[in-house]
């Protein structure tokens, strides 16, 4: 069995979203001047991989051309595997209840257990097949995958770590995900997911993925932000080419149509050795996010905390939002600094990666998450709302937290495990339920 492997810098970024890069692992295997020569450079085989259609305008066309050392047909065929708790549309196990829902963190398994495995619907929406809508998973893993590989054809992935660094080696290169970092790996590329740190085998790793069916995503315009704020594309980063030039016994599985499927390959498919365009996973720094807030009175809507945005056919409306509440200093007077109560049209999951969210006293941990759908009022628990009304509004940092939202204009009806879950605050309601009447008229 071969084992040759390069000797690549792996984890050397370039920086940028959107943009085209090109990147090789070994000097001389990118063709020049044009993409599809007769003859790929090093015996190499040309592959073209395209994230959107081939007619769409090019400032959201994505494709990336590869060059390989076997093209990615060389495989047995598919078979169904189980879907142990991952679960795809149409999302209609039980019925969705119009109430605040709210959770505890997910326990890690008891059994040895990677990415994949590990992979738990909370709630989703929409339509895989037509391109629309979206997921919510949970992961918890406490193996590495090895000789395993993963990728789908539904959606992107918009994996946020909360418990334990992620290496994960895509097609097009490594990249080191820590938790206040995410990253996106689109539709159709693969991948494998391996725990970084030693101890995370006992541990055990643990977070959330936005999958998502929709248009991909991308930067939020500024509108009368300007031309600076929020997230910045130099620090979007992507990885530098690296390559396996392993025989042997592997497998690969995909995410068809919602369903789980298992292909034997007699190689490594991670064998991409130069690439250019810009259909290529990428990492984010959350801590790099520039907020914007007001320096007079009241507070924006959340809007202005999007980090990246899958815009909808609807101008203004988005199938999904991305949307984080990081360290920020609170400067506002004679207001209600904490998020007010509010009903929505769009629907939120919440999760928090650290510290507290400051529109929650209690019941809201790391690891964590809570779904607050149409309509649904919500807001700060009584002990928030008791503490902001009266504080002395003096500037505030708040410094330990992290929190973030998928926000998305379908309904996310939940999965029958998210409603069965033992880790569901079936009191989440009574957090409110102490406000007192204090109408004087």
């Amino acid at each position: 069995m071969a084992t040759t492997q390069t000797k690549s810098q792996p984890l050397l970024y370039h920086s940028g979203f959107g943009n085209e890069f090109a990147s090789e692992a070994v000097p001389g295997a990118l063709p020049v001047g044009q993409n599809n020569p007769q003859q790929a450079p090093l015996g190499l085989y040309t592959e073209q991989l395209s994230g959107t259609p081939f007619t769409a305008p090019r400032a959201t066309n994505r494709r990336i051309w590869c060059y390989r050392i076997r093209p990615s047909v060389m495989h047995q065929p598919y078979t169904p595997l189980p879907q142990k708790l991952l679960r795809s549309t149409p999302f209609d196990e039980v019925p969705t209840p119009p109430n605040q829902l709210r959770w505890d963190p997910l326990p890690m398994p008891a059994e040895a257990t990677d990415f994949v495995d590990g992979l738990i619907t909370i709630a989703g929406n929409g339509d895989s097949s037509m391109h629309s809508g979206l997921a919510i998973h949970m992961y918890v893993a406490n193996r590495s995958m090895t000789n395993r590989l993963f990728y789908n054809a539904d959606g992107e992935l918009l994996i946020v770590p909360q418990q334990g660094a992620l290496h994960i080696f895509t097609e097009f290169g490594r990249m080191d995900v820590n938790p206040g970092e995410i990253a996106v790996i689109q539709r159709g590329i693969k991948f494998r997911v391996e725990l970084l740190e030693p101890d995370l085998q006992s541990s055990g790793a643990r977070g959330y993925i936005c999958e998502n069916y929709g248009a991909t995503f991308r930067l939020p315009d500024l509108g009368p932000i300007g031309a600076n704020g929020l997230a910045n594309s130099r620090d979007f980063q992507t990885p530098h080419a690296a390559y396996e030039d392993v025989e042997g016994d592997f497998r690969v599985t995909a995410k068809f149509l919602g369903k789980l499927w298992e292909a034997r390959y007699d190689h490594s498919p991670l064998d991409v050795v130069a690439w250019h365009g810009n259909y290529v996973p990428y990492k984010y720094d959350l801590a790099r996010f520039n907020v914007i807030n007001t320096v007079s009175f009241d507070h924006p809507d959340p809007s202005i905390f999007t980090v990246l945005t899958a815009p909808s056919e609807v101008p203004g409306t988005a199938n999904c939002d991305f949307v984080i509440f990081p360290p920020r200093w609170m400067v506002a007077e004679h207001s209600f600094r904490p998020p007010w109560y509010h009903r929505n049209f769009m629907n939120e999951f919440m999760g928090l990666i650290h510290g507290k969210y400051d529109a929650k006293d209690e019941g809201f941990v790391p690891g964590g998450a809570s779904l607050h759908n149409c309509m649904s009022g919500h807001g700060p628990d009584v002990g928030t709302y008791t503490k902001a009304s009266t504080a002395d509004l003096k500037p505030q940092f708040l410094g330990d937290t992290l929190a973030f939202m998928f926000e998305t204009r379908f309904i996310c009806r939940p999965t029958k495990y998210a409603m069965d879950n033992a880790g569901l605050q079936h009191d989440y309601f009574e957090c409110w339920q102490g406000l007192k009447k204090n109408f004087k008229s």
